[in-house]
């Protein structure tokens, strides 16, 4: 199977989403994806879009999987060509990593945007939906907001060489939060949940 795929984001972190265009051994069309991410970076969106392929792929039996995207970056470090540096993208690419390894072959190719051009019009479509945009007139309504970032938990090991930082976060009552940042995911001590809405200062110690 061949799976197009590209994500981007409005802002750069903003609105975002990705879409992939799947086709079979001799180029017959298997599926579509268009999936809006909510606020998010451009990198984000092209590592989430590799993740909802590999996740097709593996849900509907598919064994050998060549990927096509225009995202240089991600393409390079899925290759090996790049070090994975973001905090925020490296929980993306070792879940990539996992689910590549379950897959009997696997490939992924660069290519220029004008080559990726139904892919990028499915990520811009899902963009559409999310910053609810009106539809034209005599077209179906656009579909239901969708989003699922990937992961939603780092499960891979922690780093040896990341270097642990302390985080304090005030919640609404103004009640101060401890806890510690390992692998871009803030964890709070004493099993207390992080409250939604709130900033949290990183502080190294």
């Amino acid at each position: 199977m061949t799976a197009h795929c590209d994500g981007g984001a409005r802002g750069n972190p903003g609105p975002s989403g990705y879409g992939a265009v799947f086709t079979g051994p001799n180029g017959e069309p298997l599926a579509e994806l268009s999936e809006f991410l909510g606020i998010r970076t451009n990198n984000y969106a092209e590592y989430s879009g590799l993740l909802g392929v590999l996740a097709y792929a593996l849900e509907h039996g598919y064994r050998r999987v060549k990927v096509v995207s225009d995202s240089e970056l991600m393409v390079k470090q899925i290759q090996g060509k790049y070090r994975v540096n973001s905090p925020d993208l490296k929980p993306l690419w070792q879940e990539a990593k996992s689910r590549i390894a379950r897959l009997d072959g696997f490939e992924i190719s660069h290519a220029l945007r004008h080559k990726n051009k139904d892919a990028d019009r499915l990520a811009n479509e899902a963009m559409d939906r999310g910053m609810k945009r009106p539809h034209t007139p005599g077209q179906a309504a656009p579909a239901p907001l969708k989003a699922t970032p990937y992961p939603t938990r780092s499960t891979a090991p922690p780093d040896p060489d990341a270097r642990p930082r302390s985080v304090a976060t005030a919640s609404p009552s103004g009640e101060m939060l401890r806890g510690f940042v390992r692998d871009g995911v803030v964890h709070v001590l004493g099993g207390k949940a992080l409250p939604d809405g709130v900033f949290v200062k990183i502080i190294p110690e």
